[in-house]
């Protein structure tokens, strides 16, 4: 069977309007006003969210009601060719249920841009609208505003993504070789464990590739999310696994021996260290986009650009 191939949104230009919201948690002002420069050096014109600097129970950037307003409004504005994610941190989830998928998936397709806890975000996005969706770094984090080289890789996804269809970072390597070929799909691994049994969560397809990172959770939180996630059924159709940073996550070699434990028995390639996710300089990857991984040549290859 043919890897399912999503809709490619429209690569952005000079002179295009993309929106800014926060669907997660608050915002560091100091970033995102960098974050919001930087944006603007790229020739956008950008909107911002109408809560985007507030501030809900302490960890929240307004209510949910606020942060799912602010995204349907920019989702449905049609002169918005992207949405832009802040940061994630936390609360992705608590928006998914009062957003109206119907109404999303009448507008224009546009890019959906972020990671972290916007991954809860990036499987419905994925799958009730059918796009192809950019996993990266996110304007009012570090990782954009301060780390010149993960930020020019997004911006080239973005706006150039021929020229960014082969994937590998320095320490990339294989843990279980082999070369397949499929849809990628996934994210942070503790928030896709954490939407296992919601209504309308979806699974990996045939032939998936599964593209898994986190931060700061040890290598035995790390086997209990991958254990979920297997007694679920989450990786029966999946054809091969590429994995990202786990930036403090304990020892290096652990989190390896944990992953090799966990993984190495479903019969797939596994490639290590593929470079994306919350280390220096990460890599942006497409979720929803037909790719191939090798391990012996110690990447992953996008078929087609992430946006036509």
């Amino acid at each position: 069977m043919s890897p399912r191939e999503r809709t490619r949104p429209p690569r952005l230009r000079a002179g295009d309007v993309v929106a800014v919201v926060a669907p997660a948690g608050p915002v560091p002002a100091g970033l995102l006003d960098t974050g919001l420069a930087q944006l603007r050096s790229w020739g956008l014109e950008v909107r911002l969210g109408e809560h985007l600097r507030r501030t809900e129970l302490g960890y929240l950037a307004g209510t949910d009601a606020e942060r799912a307003s602010d995204l349907r409004r920019a989702w449905c504005d049609p002169e918005v060719r992207a949405v832009f994610c802040a940061r994630g941190g936390y609360g992705s989830m608590r928006v998914l249920d009062l957003l109206d998928w119907d109404e999303l998936a009448g507008a224009a397709p546009k890019a959906f841009v972020g990671s972290s806890d916007i991954t809860a975000l990036h499987e419905l996005v994925g799958d009730r609208l059918g796009l192809v969706t950019v996993f990266g770094p996110m304007v009012a984090t570090k990782a954009f505003a301060e780390d010149e080289p993960a930020r020019e890789h997004l911006r080239r996804t973005l706006f150039d993504p021929a020229s960014v269809t082969a994937l590998s970072g320095d320490a990339t390597g294989s843990l279980v070789p082999g070369r397949a070929r499929g849809t990628t799909w996934g994210g942070n691994l503790s928030l896709l464990a954490g939407t296992l049994g919601a209504p309308r969560t979806p699974l990996p397809p045939d032939g998936a590739l599964a593209l898994l990172e986190d931060i700061t959770e040890d290598p035995y939180q790390l086997d209990r999310f991958l254990t979920q996630l297997l007694r679920a059924g989450w990786f029966d159709r999946v054809a091969g696994i590429a994995l990202g940073s786990w930036v403090e996550c304990g020892p290096p070699e652990q989190v390896r021996a944990t992953m090799t434990d966990r993984l190495g028995g479903l019969g797939v390639p596994v490639l290590w260290e593929l470079g994306f996710g919350h280390c220096p300089a990460a890599l942006t990857v497409p979720l929803g986009a037909v790719a191939e991984l090798d391990t012996e040549g110690r990447r992953l290859v996008v078929q087609r650009p992430a946006l036509a």
